[in-house]
């Protein structure tokens, strides 16, 4: 039998998806069950468009309701060095893109709870995947698919 994947993530995230697994059985589950009552209500399910979003929508729910159970059954809670001044999953890294780019920051996490609008790059990320294991002061180039940059790290916490 094959090993399941581990999930990196913050305590914090993974309360998150706890919670957001709890909304789904708890009140979004019910929900969709009573849009596909009430479509089937309405007679012939062959040309029934209400009643197959519904079931779309059902479909999409118990898959993320599974995707969940998953992730929070396999999550491997990051608890990082926080002397360390070396970037490292859980770490925020602030870095400024050379010669004269505008600061940045950047929390690492497990692609589980990466959200790149609110700050949070997944490991997976080639930026995170760059700046992994190198510290304040190190300048680093790396591949993104937009091009090469060259940063320097100016601080991890």
């Amino acid at each position: 039998m094959a090993t399941e994947k581990e999930y990196p993530m913050t305590q914090e995230g993974k309360e998150k998806l706890e919670t957001e697994l709890e909304q789904l059985k708890t009140v979004k589950r019910k929900e969709v069950v009573e849009r596909i009552k009430i479509a089937r209500s309405f007679g012939d399910l062959s040309e029934n468009s209400e009643y197959d979003a519904a079931k779309d929508e059902q479909a999409f729910v118990e898959g993320r309701i599974s995707t969940l159970e998953t992730m929070i059954r396999n999550a491997k809670i990051i608890e990082g060095d926080e002397n360390s001044s070396t970037v490292s999953l859980g770490k925020t890294i602030t870095f400024v893109e050379q010669p004269d780019g505008d600061e940045e920051q950047y929390t690492i996490v497990g692609s589980a709870e990466a959200d790149p609008f609110e700050g949070r790059i997944s490991n997976d990320s080639p930026i995170a995947k760059a700046l992994m294991g190198k510290h304040i002061g190190d300048e680093v180039l790396v591949q993104t698919p937009g091009g090469e940059m060259l940063v320097k790290i100016t601080a991890v916490n």
